[in-house]
């Protein structure tokens, strides 16, 4: 037992006080507890931006093929960098701080060597950076930087900051940020949709801000065989229906291009218009009535229309004009024929997370009616129409998730974070409560 002798000093205890080492102990509390990925991705730059005094803090994370970083949380940029800005390993200060596994400092960041410049960033605000890497078992897993406007970043700064990124390694370890080109394939075969797989998290780019909860549901097009409208076919109320989906589809229509123009989406949605120039299309409509007056059902008689539309645009060699308004009439008529009659077998759930490779008007359409939560595409969800219908839904989105497909099934419930750009399928309890206090914050700023 410790025994003071008579004359010595008692140990100092350091009571709080000291800013800087009060923002480290509590960094060191808040990280020791287990956390959702995204608590951390939100908290951590804040803290640390704290801590070494500098009003930018950005978090990468190693992730793809493990040769890209990408700037997944921060603090001191538009919220709309974090998923966008993208670094190769080796590209830039903080490419080359992950390649070396050592800290990168510059009083002047512009004027170094393997400075690279993101537009909107507003980086010029704050030249003095430094980053350092995060480590793991088996090499790296992201980095943190930091950056101010003065006072360039000593000995004790990049100490501390490589001590804090080991602590930051044990959370990201545990988020199980998954590699779709790395998973086993006896894992993915062995899944049961709805919610038999273990919890999984994927990457993307955020699209739409915004966070949501729902059950997974592909999206569907009407049957390739679908069913007569009834078992005797009434060619009148046909024709009427046709006529019905007709107006629906038109005023549907109408109302996306003048959402469009109040959202100022200009020359991205122009395409809006040549469906209103379809549907205004008097021979295109007389046609359709015409083969279902003559009994060959609402189905039948659109698929035909869009069949001769296809072949015509295909008599005429390369017609890139021709050959895209075909695939508009093919999917206006697809639209048409759910419109007309509900094809059980592709309705969707309501309030679902909306999983496929693209969107389409189709989808605006038909599978908006259903109210989805949220939209998540694969890679292939980058074309300049696939954007335009995102923002007109008007839902939180999030594109180029790589394997979603291998891990998403139908009736999985999953949770889409197109705040930071992730997919969480089978979300934890304490992820699941992150996203409903996120709520309660946001109705109560709201």
């Amino acid at each position: 037992m410790e025994t003071l002798m008579a004359g010595a000093q008692k140990p100092k205890v350091h009571g709080r006080g000291n800013k800087r080492l009060d923002a480290v102990l509590d960094f060191v509390a808040f990280a020791a507890k287990p956390m959702p990925l995204v608590t951390l991705l939100d908290e951590a730059p804040r803290r640390i931006a704290m801590i070494v005094e500098a009003p930018v803090c950005s978090l990468y994370l190693v992730e793809g093929d493990g040769h890209e970083l990408v700037m997944r949380g921060n603090i001191g940029f538009p919220p709309s960098a974090i998923g966008q800005v993208r670094l190769s390993i080796g590209e830039g200060m903080t490419g080359e701080a992950v390649e070396y596994l050592r800290p990168v400092s510059s009083e002047d960041a512009a004027h170094h060597r393997s400075y690279k410049h993101f537009e909107d960033l507003g980086e010029e605000r704050s030249p003095v950076f430094l980053a350092v890497p995060i480590r793991g078992r088996s090499g790296p897993l992201g980095a943190l930087v930091v950056q101010r406007e003065e006072n360039a970043f000593g000995d004790r700064d990049i100490e501390l900051l490589a001590a804090l990124g080991a602590i930051i390694a044990a959370v990201v370890r545990h988020a199980e940020l998954i590699d779709a080109r790395r998973e086993r394939g006896a894992a993915a075969l062995s899944r049961r949709a709805g919610g038999g797989t273990r919890k999984v998290t994927l990457t993307g780019r955020p699209f739409v801000a915004g966070r949501a909860i729902g059950a997974i549901a592909a999206l569907r097009r009407p049957a390739a065989n679908p069913p007569s409208l009834r078992e005797e076919r009434d060619v009148r109320e046909d024709r009427r229906l046709l006529r019905g989906a007709f107006d629906v589809a038109e005023k549907a229509i109408r109302a996306l291009a003048d959402r469009a123009q109040g959202m100022r989406l200009g020359g991205d949605a122009a395409f809006l218009s040549t469906y209103v120039e379809i549907l205004d299309d008097q021979r295109f409509r007389e046609r359709a009535d015409e083969l279902v007056a003559e009994g060959s059902g609402i189905p039948g008689a659109l698929g035909r229309v869009a069949r001769d539309v296809t072949r015509t645009a295909a008599s005429f060699t390369r017609d890139a004009f021709l050959e895209e308004r075909a695939r508009d009439i093919e999917d206006l008529c697809d639209a048409l024929v759910m419109l007309a009659a509900a094809d059980k077998r592709a309705e969707l759930p309501s309030k679902a997370l909306l999983v496929g490779d693209a969107l389409s008007v189709f989808d605006l359409l038909i599978s908006a009616r259903a109210h989805p939560v949220g939209v998540a595409l694969t890679d292939r969800g980058s074309g300049p129409r696939t954007r335009t219908l995102l923002r007109l839904l008007d839902v939180p989105a999030v594109v180029g998730l790589e394997g979603l497909f291998r891990w998403a099934s139908d009736g999985d419930v999953a949770l889409l974070d197109a705040d930071h750009g992730l997919l969480v399928i089978n979300p934890s309890k304490s992820e699941i409560a992150s996203l409903r206090e996120y709520k309660r914050e946001k109705d109560a700023l709201d």
